[in-house]
């Protein structure tokens, strides 16, 4: 016997006559005995003592004495009868089934066609009755009042031996097999046998499932009849009835009754030996078994008894089983009790080695985390008024050796533990080390499943004191605070917090020792309240370097996470880094680590980028850019730390964010790169190796750079460039300056380059091409042509007027006479007026001239003893860019004596295109003027209009005729009105938008 479910007692002693039914109404009994007389106890309650009933309708546990006797109730002993309580009747059976109203017991219904029936079963909810009558099953259906009415009648294969509503369907126990019976068609299907002894035994249950009896098993099915569960309740022995009340199941057997759990796996709670027992029935709140000539009542324990019962016998779960069927009123009673219980299962669990078991009950008893952790002494938690004293915590300790619990410190991994147990025994040490694994996994998934709660509730609180702060609130502000990343400033003696730092740190802490590294960062990575001290003590002693610089990263500890990151990339390029081989720091991973702190911590981010912005440049100027911090500010911390890459940030910054980098960071380039480029001109001008036309790198990047942007000043950097050098970097630099003429004269007599003036002359063209020019736009073409028909005159005092160009202090830059502009990829400058261009003497006189400029030139060249003229240049250029020139004026400065042959190039598709202007001109001129007839005839065919007048002809406005008066005819030509009516109209609408715009 597990525990006491029911208490015995002798309800009557003798009954003058063999008792053959009973049943209960109310706090009566009901005994049918085998005279046919109907026996009526009621109980004594004569005695003084006795206490008023708390249920009147429940039977007492005290004895009862006759009340009345019913003689000639049945003609035969009754089988069975049944008190229909909703309906108040009484149910027997015997020769036939009869119907009696309670409590006077009156007859009014008897079902003759029932003659001869062995057994019934009753649907109370819808007031059917069944029964059993040779190998027929009549249903019948009361119809509220005195009367049943018959609904079916089906035929079965052999005699019915016990039966019962399932359902819609009636189970039937047919010779040695069960049935299901359809109680609309009467179509069978067969369940399974009932074995070769036993008769069959039909139990309902009340989820509507029942209980087939198979010897001495018992078997559960579905209202269908499929099984239900692999699991039986096994009795003793094959019960002659079975009663179910929650959440027993109690059987009658000749000398005993047996009482089981419906809980699997059904075991036998208490056994109640009863010599003789013939009958058994339930009441309200007992259940009653008859024996010969006496009743017994077995009265349920009260659950709060047999809770203590159990869990001082150990049966945890059947404790936890009955505390869920306290009533609803006992609900804190229920839950201190089932914590209690769960504690106390827990422990035991814990003890037998079943850790998660043993957690589960821990998480269901709502226990606080600090009182598990206690049972881990390798856990370090931080110091709080949360953990419990040691003293309180008796035998909840482990096996295992204790070790003191401090504010920090730990065991560096569990197989420290093992010498203490068993330094000789190696089975014994991996028996524990298996142990202690299992138990922190257990912990780890309690943690776990406690953690989200916990975790809320700080959350929570933090959100409420961020707020605090933002009102002003005195009191929060006045505490002392721990920032920490995704909850705000939460107060250090927060409760909840305090609760999830005790939580996060003891999880990480179980995590490692389990091996789970890669769960402690993922933990780490997002909203915790690991205690930093403690676990970076501890992840920095096991070599988790990961997890330490998420740690550091969740408690805006920046700047030891990158000192720590940048000894972890050195490390790993020195291949010295042992503790984790697998995983290998790079110097990108400290760019990613600064990306969030460029828009918080800029500083921190400049300072720690040096350490990776040789190795990894492109990707540190992106941070830069991405993070928007100040180009300027970059530039200086780079010009005072790193130097040395100062132009390659800038290079780099440019070709990634061309419009983001200022004028004076433009400069600041353009000048360490023109600073390189004279270092370089110096030392091959010492060893007398200087080359015009040799390119290295850095100057190329001068000359892109010079051509590029605009953000230079032209003016310093011209003074800084040597007298007798860097003539292509000089010419760029004159272009700034709008003095083209000089710059075209370095390309052309210094450098010897004609290709390269013909370049810098279409980029003057080009840029020119969208402003609206005042003269021709190809006048820079002109100016070379000048400079290739006067060679002496362009190069005549050439230095020094570069001398006076750059030693005036406010150079005057003059107009160009087309007042055009280029823009080159770095951005806009302006074209200055070509120099001497009153020498030109350009004027629509001279074309009839008989003598050209050329020749006057040229005779001033002749007079000067001048160079030769650069002819083959000069008709290159005409024959390469007819289509930029202006043909009239080019021929005037042209020599006389040039051949017209040598103009073919330049003259014949300049008069082709010409011809196809004039042509072109010529037809959309006559276009125009058709237009301009055609629109003249539809006027004239417009004021052709006529309109009919008529003596019905009204006026539109006034709605009177016409007649002789002068009138007015709208545009659409139909509308006609009194010119009197319309110059009236004309005048209200002038006043009614004057008073509109007055109210305006």
């Amino acid at each position: 016997m597990v525990h006491s479910a029911y208490d015995s007692f002798q309800l009557i002693t003798d009954c003058p006559t063999k008792i053959d039914a009973i049943e209960s109404y109310g706090s009566k009994l009901l005994l049918s005995c085998s005279d046919g007389s109907l026996r009526i106890y009621v109980s004594d309650s004569s005695g003084a003592d006795r206490s008023p009933p708390s249920d009147p309708h429940a039977l007492r546990k005290e004895p009862y004495a006759l009340e009345r006797t019913v003689a000639g109730f049945s003609k035969k002993p009754l089988i069975s009868m049944e008190v229909l309580e909703s309906r108040e009747l009484l149910l027997s059976l015997s020769e036939s089934i009869a119907f009696h109203r309670l409590p006077n017991l009156e007859t009014i219904a008897v079902i003759t066609k029932a003659k001869g029936a062995n057994v019934y079963s009753w649907d109370d909810r819808r007031g059917f009755l069944c029964f059993a009558r040779q190998k027929r099953v009549c249903i019948f259906r009361h119809d509220g009042g005195r009367g049943f009415v018959e609904v079916k009648d089906f035929g079965v294969p052999d005699t019915v031996k016990s039966m019962s509503w399932c359902g819609e369907n009636i189970c039937v126990g047919i010779r040695k097999e069960y049935m299901i019976l359809n109680a609309t068609n009467g179509a069978l299907s067969e369940v399974f046998s009932s074995g070769k002894i036993a008769p069959p035994l039909v139990v309902a249950l009340p989820s509507g499932e029942l209980i087939l009896g198979k010897e001495n098993i018992g078997v559960f099915v579905d209202q269908n009849g499929k099984l239900l569960q692999a699991d039986r309740i096994c009795w003793s022995e094959a019960p002659t009835v079975v009663v179910i009340q929650k959440p027993y199941a109690i059987a009658l057997f000749p000398r005993r009754v047996e009482i089981r759990s419906l809980r699997v796996p059904y075991p036998l709670i208490q056994t109640i030996v009863l010599p003789g027992a013939r009958r058994l029935t339930k009441s309200n709140n007992a259940v009653v078994v008859a024996l010969e000539k006496s009743v017994y009542g077995l009265f349920p324990v009260p659950l709060g008894a047999q809770i203590v019962q159990l869990t001082a016998s150990g049966n945890f779960e059947e404790a936890l089983a009955l505390c869920k069927l306290l009533p609803p009123e006992d609900a804190s009673l229920r839950a201190a009790k089932e914590g209690s219980i769960h504690i106390r299962y827990a422990h035991y669990l814990f003890d037998n080695g079943c850790y998660e078991e043993a957690m589960e009950h821990f998480l269901a008893s709502q226990v606080d985390i600090t009182y598990v952790l206690s049972l881990y002494q390798s856990i370090v938690l931080p110091k709080t008024t949360a953990v419990p004293e040691p003293e309180k915590l008796v035998d909840l300790s482990l096996d295992a050796p204790q070790l003191s619990r401090g504010s920090s410190g730990m065991s560096d991994d569990l197989e420290t533990f093992l010498p203490q147990l068993s330094e000789s025994d190696e089975n014994s040490a991996l028996e524990f080390k298996k142990m202690s694994h299992n138990t922190l996994m257990a912990l780890i998934k309690f943690l776990q499943k406690k953690r989200y709660i916990i975790v809320e509730k700080a959350a929570a609180e933090g959100t409420e004191e961020v707020v605090l702060d933002a009102v002003g609130d005195s009191f929060t502000s006045s505490r002392f605070k721990k920032s920490n990343k995704g909850r705000g400033n939460v107060p250090i003696n927060s409760a909840a917090r305090e609760m999830a730092a005790i939580l996060d740190t003891a999880l990480l802490q179980a995590l490692l020792l389990t091996g789970q590294s890669s769960a402690a960062v993922e933990l780490l990575k997002g909203l915790n309240y690991c205690d930093a001290k403690i676990c970076e003590e501890i992840l920095h002693k096991g070599h988790h370097y990961a997890a330490l610089l998420e740690l550091y990263r969740s408690n805006s500890m920046h700047r030891e996470a990158l000192t720590l990151l940048h000894q972890l990339v050195e490390e790993s390029k020195s291949n010295q880094l042992q503790a984790e081989p697998i995983q290998k720091f790079s110097p990108e991973s400290i760019i990613e680590y600064l990306k969030p702190l460029c828009g918080t911590d800029p500083m921190l981010v400049l300072e720690f980028s040096m350490l990776v912005l040789e190795s990894c440049p492109t990707q540190t100027i992106e941070l830069f850019l991405s993070g928007n911090i100040p180009a300027d500010l970059v530039n200086s911390y780079l010009k005072q730390h790193a130097p040395n890459m100062q132009g390659r940030y800038l290079e780099l910054m440019l070709a990634m964010n061309e419009n983001g980098i200022s004028g004076n960071l433009q400069n600041e380039m353009v000048q360490i790169y023109l600073s390189e480029v004279l270092e370089w001109y110096s030392e091959l001008s010492a060893q007398q190796i200087w080359d015009e036309k040799a390119y290295f790198p850095t100057r190329k990047k001068l000359l892109s750079a010079l051509e590029s942007i605009s953000g230079y000043s032209p003016e310093a950097l011209l003074k800084r460039l040597p007298p007798d050098a860097l003539f292509e970097e000089r010419a760029i630099l004159l272009g700034k300056m709008n003095q083209h003429e000089l710059a075209l004269s370095l390309y052309v007599h210094k450098l010897n380059v004609p290709e390269l003036a013909l370049a810098y002359c279409d980029r003057v063209y080009e840029s020119s091409v969208h402003q609206p020019p005042a003269k021709s736009s190809g006048n820079i073409y002109l100016t070379l042509l000048q400079i290739y028909l006067n060679p002496q005159k362009t190069t005549k005092n050439f230095e020094k007027r570069i001398t006076n160009l750059v030693s005036s202090p406010n150079v005057s830059i003059p107009k160009i006479s087309s007042a055009t502009s280029f823009k080159g990829k770095g951005g806009r400058k302006k074209i200055a007026s070509i120099e001497g261009a009153e020498d030109m003497r350009i004027s629509p006189s001279n074309t009839d001239s008989s003598r050209s400029d050329g020749d006057a030139d040229a005779e001033e060249s002749n007079e000067e003893g001048a160079s030769s003229i650069m002819l083959d240049q000069v008709l290159d250029l005409l024959s390469r860019r007819w289509d930029r020139i202006n043909g009239a004026q080019a021929l005037r400065l042209l020599p006389r004596e040039t051949k017209l042959q040598n103009l073919l190039p330049f003259l014949g598709p300049l008069l082709k295109k010409s011809s196809e202007a004039y042509r072109n001109f010529s037809v959309i001129k006559s276009l125009r003027q058709s237009e301009n007839l055609q629109m003249k005839d539809e006027l004239y065919n417009q004021r052709k209009a006529v309109v009919k007048i008529s003596s019905d002809s009204m006026c539109s406005l006034c709605n009177k005729k016409l007649g002789t008066s002068v009138f007015a005819v709208y545009p659409n030509g139909t509308t006609l009105v009194h010119f009197v009516c319309f110059r009236d109209s004309q005048s209200m609408k002038a006043v009614s938008k004057v008073s509109q715009l007055r109210k305006r």
